[in-house]
Parts: C-alpha cells; structure tokens; sequence
C-alpha cells in the first residue's frame, strides 16, 4: 500500500501539534500568591490592594485593583492566600480575572473563590475579611505582576 506524500505530510503536522499540545500542558506549573485587598463600595465599589506571587522559589511583587457593581455596601479589607495553577511563568498572571458572588461580613468572615484570567491562569482563594461589608455583585479584580 502507497501513501502519499500530502497524507504523510499531513499525518505529521497532526502528530505534531498534538505533542506540542500535550508538552505546553505538561510544562504548565503552580505558584503560591497572597495578597490584601482594601474594599469600599455604596451601590458601585472599587477595590485596591498589594501581595507577593511566589513561583519557582522567587518572589513577584504584585497589584491588585477592582470594581464591582450591584447591591454592595461597606468597607473591609481582606487577606487572600492560595494556589494560582496553570502558569508557565510569572507575567502569566497578570490578566483580568471576573466573578459573580455575594457575601458578608461584620467584624470577620471568610470567603473563598475560584476564578480564571485570559491567558488560563486559575486561582484558588481563600480569605480572612474584615469590616463592614454586605454584597451581592458582579466583580472584576485586575492582577498585575510588577
């Protein structure tokens, strides 16, 4: 049986974009991230904040800024701590990252999250808050590795 050399040619293009495919998902790595984040909101909130990416045993500064709207109001601030999953290296993490949630805290409360940004960086949250705050809100928190 011959085969020609467009279906050769094709077969190998196919095998080798899914090697390709497979070792980006391989190479793809985890990092540890913290951060606070000082919340105001009446109706419409902004958020701002600073924290530390740690990845490959080196430490990343980073910011941390938001806006939500919906039914929002208060002030707190809160300390997240978690994995960020799926980076291939630091300024992966940089991106938009948007959640719908809803929560409250008077004095202290908890929360937790799992949200994703373009470049598929996903991060693992988990929270300590504290204030005065009640909401129920679509939000957007942008990352930025300095």
């Amino acid at each position: 049986m011959k085969i020609s050399p467009r279906f050769r040619s094709v077969a190998v293009a196919v095998i080798a974009t899914t090697g390709v495919s497979f070792a980006s998902v391989a190479h793809a790595d985890n990092g540890t991230i913290s951060f606070a984040v000082y919340k105001a909101a009446f109706f419409v909130g902004g958020a701002g904040g600073e924290g530390t990416l740690t990845f490959h045993g080196r430490h990343y500064p980073i910011s941390v800024g938001g806006i939500s709207g919906g039914l929002a109001f208060g002030a707190s601030k809160t300390y997240f701590h978690g994995t960020v999953r799926h980076i291939r290296r630091a300024q992966d993490v940089t991106g938009v990252y948007a959640a719908a949630g809803g929560g409250g805290a008077v004095g202290q409360g908890a929360q937790m999250i799992v949200m994703t940004n373009d470049r598929g960086a996903q991060l693992e949250l988990s929270g300590r808050q504290v204030g005065l705050q009640v909401n129920a809100d679509v939000s957007g928190m942008s990352i930025t590795v300095k």
